[in-house]
């Protein structure tokens, strides 16, 4: 039997939410980097994982991107997904 689609919603700490889908992908985690250049710009890089280890081990690898792209500060954050079967409001 068929896996049925879902929509996957990430609610991050100041209230942003990120939508994924609708898709069958087993992802169960939902990872931000929001990194402050020198110059007062951003640079923001997100992305889904089918794990809490695997989203953890990204942030792992944060120091060494913020030493190459030459972030005064950045923020790493994890939030787990809440599955829907409906599409959400405003689709």
């Amino acid at each position: 039997m068929a896996r049925k689609k879902r929509y996957l919603i990430a609610t991050m700490a100041d209230g942003t939410v990120k939508t994924i889908g609708p898709t069958t992908a087993p992802f169960t985690h939902y990872w931000r980097i929001i990194g402050q250049l020198e110059n007062g710009k951003t640079e923001i890089f997100w992305g889904h994982c089918k794990s809490l280890k695997e989203a953890t081990g990204k942030k792992a690898a944060t120091a060494d991107a913020a030493r190459q792209r030459g972030w005064q500060h950045y923020e790493f954050e994890i939030v787990r997904v809440v599955e829907s079967f409906a599409p959400p409001e405003g689709s």
